[in-house]
């Protein structure tokens, strides 16, 4: 029987973290890349890159690395983009995974067939391969919401800013309270001629530093104390770090801290603090030039950033495979559970730092199927792939919304793989 090759699709972070062990651990596969190159959205040269000039990890150089290959000590706590590029320009180099890679090669489609899974290519060419792993992450395609009336000005999606320049002498609406939005209001506040940031609800933002430490590592080393004693605690200390964030026109949360991805960003506050930007309420509609909040207040605008996140899947799948921003059918947003072969890495959001996630995403599935490929029994890990979903939630109720679709604790999430990782190396 003719033994197939693994197809392995992107050559961002999940897809490198993917080469590393599957060449680790001697599991056949051709990896395909459509830029030119290594890094995915962290290379802002790439067209569709998310990246802007100002932007940095929300997570800390400390907890953010793969597991054998730490980020640089003279890194800054919160490495720019340039930076991670870098890291994983060198992470590549480590483990000399660049030749395993085909660049400048798109896939059109892919299918299961009869046991195999045939890709077919940007020229038209199809190939079969024993299955498919995809790693093309999660922020490529910009999720443009609908809004009555017409806009007369300009409309982007964040994934088109890239310099303050862009807003020098304009009047700017960013559109959407993340992390990114966060960092692209912050820009707009320093280099429009006037700058809003519009938000459907309120949420927690976060210090990236307490007393000293980055976030991440404060709660890292802080006591893991059930959710209902940690939430009273945490939301307390945000009250004393931040005050009233009301007082600043935003509003207040509608949810209990975590229950929603918080903010790593109080350079806003700072913003708002001195009137360098200002908070209005969602858009109700365009009128021309105007844009109409849902308070009924009215603002003339030249240019709206639309921060508002990005459709999750993988687009070159078969209609009723996996559906955008649905990882129901993935066993750890990972193993979908209909289609054995087919893999999908990244597709999730963390309240920690992800690289080291993607690295255990990437040696569990190295090693099924360096187990199956060799006949081995792995009766921990199929009993888990067919039971019941395992809840990593912690006890947090997460708000129903697009953005929590995919989310994940990290601690429970980390500690589940790990129990899996070992029966696969022992067994």
């Amino acid at each position: 029987m003719e033994r197939l090759p693994y197809c392995l699709v992107g050559a961002g972070p999940a897809g490198l973290a993917a080469a590393r062990w599957l060449k680790a651990l001697d599991v056949p596969f051709e990896g395909f890349e459509r830029h030119p190159d290594v890094g995915g959205i962290w290379n802002i040269a790439f067209p569709g890159s998310p990246m802007y000039e100002s932007a940095h990890f929300i997570s800390s150089k400390s907890l953010s690395g793969f597991r054998d290959f730490p980020m640089p000590e003279s890194y800054p706590d919160y490495p720019s983009h340039r930076q991670i590029l870098r890291y994983l320009e060198g992470y590549a180099e480590r483990f000399e995974l660049r030749p395993l890679f085909k660049f400048g090669v798109s896939i059109q489609a892919a299918r299961p067939d009869r046991g195999r899974w045939v890709v077919r290519f940007a020229d038209g060419s199809e190939r079969a391969y024993a299955g498919l792993i995809s790693a093309v992450g999660c922020e490529w395609r910009p999720f443009m919401p609908a809004f009555p009336g017409t806009f007369a000005g300009d409309i982007i999606h964040s994934r088109e800013y890239k310099h303050p320049r862009q807003f020098e002498g304009r009047r700017v609406l960013i559109v959407g309270a993340g992390n990114s939005g966060c960092d692209i209001a912050c820009d707009a506040s320093r280099a429009a001629s006037r700058a809003w940031i519009s938000l459907r609800r309120g949420y927690y933002f976060i210090p990236k530093h307490i007393f000293g430490k980055p976030a991440d590592v404060f709660d890292e080393d802080g006591p893991h104390l059930p959710y209902f004693i940690e939430r009273p605690i945490l939301q307390g200390l945000l009250r004393l770090l931040n005050g009233d964030v009301t007082r600043l026109g935003l509003p207040q949360p509608d949810h209990s801290i975590l229950e929603s991805h918080p903010v790593m960003n109080t350079q806003i506050l700072h913003a708002l603090q001195h009137g360098d930007i200002e908070a209005r309420g969602d858009v109700r509609e365009f009128r021309g030039r105007e844009v109409v909040f849902a308070d009924g207040r009215v603002e003339t605008v030249d240019l709206v950033v639309l921060a508002t996140g990005y459709v999750r899947g993988v687009p070159f799948l078969p209609a009723g495979t996996l559906a955008d921003d649905d990882v129901s059918p993935l066993f750890l947003n990972v193993f979908h559970r209909r289609e054995r072969d087919l893999f999908v890495l990244g597709h999730f959001t963390a309240d920690g730092g992800a690289y080291p996630l993607l690295d255990r995403q990437a040696e569990l599935v190295a090693r099924v199927l360096d187990a199956r490929r060799r006949g081995n029994e792995i009766p921990r890990f199929e009993a888990a792939l067919s039971g019941k979903a395992p809840d990593f939630s912690g006890g947090v109720r997460y708000q129903n919304v697009r953005r929590m679709s995919n989310y994940l604790k990290t601690r429970p999430y980390r500690a589940y793989v790990d129990r899996l990782l070992s029966s696969l190396r022992t067994g």
